[in-house]
């Protein structure tokens, strides 16, 4: 089990470092782009022991890019923690990204429309201690 530290550290480093489909949808989802949506890239789940790819706070959706890398059983595993904490997850191959931003952006706003608000009254969420 990864301390919070470590997992603070390797999200950092991850967002110094993305991958090229990574950068592809973050160009798509920053500065609220997608709808009025926000979204802020590599963010630590501390309760799932995730750091999710993508993660819109507002409507609690995790958008993850995976390549040939990802462990099937392990997302799994991780995708049931995140649901479990009320989070919707939704996942997009590299290939996608790349050879289809513009369709990938239609599913998420699709996706990210139907999903109710997290703080009713609020456009943010509570202010949240740092670690």
């Amino acid at each position: 089990m990864a301390t919070e530290a470590e997992l603070l550290r390797r999200a950092h480093e991850m967002r110094r470092n993305p991958t090229e489909p990574e950068k592809r949808l973050w160009r798509s989802l920053s500065n609220g782009q997608l709808d009025g949506f926000k979204f802020r890239r590599q963010h630590v789940v501390f309760e799932a022991q995730a750091i999710v790819d993508f993660f819109c706070p507002a409507i609690g959706l995790c958008v993850e890019v995976d390549g040939d890398t990802h462990d099937d059983l392990s997302d799994a595993s991780r995708d049931a923690r995140l649901r479990a904490l009320g989070f919707k997850v939704i996942r997009f191959g590299t290939f996608d990204v790349i050879s289809n931003i513009d369709g990938v952006a239609h599913q998420l706003l699709d996706t990210a429309s139907s999903l109710p608000g997290r703080w009713p009254g609020r456009a943010t969420p509570p202010p949240q201690p740092l670690p």
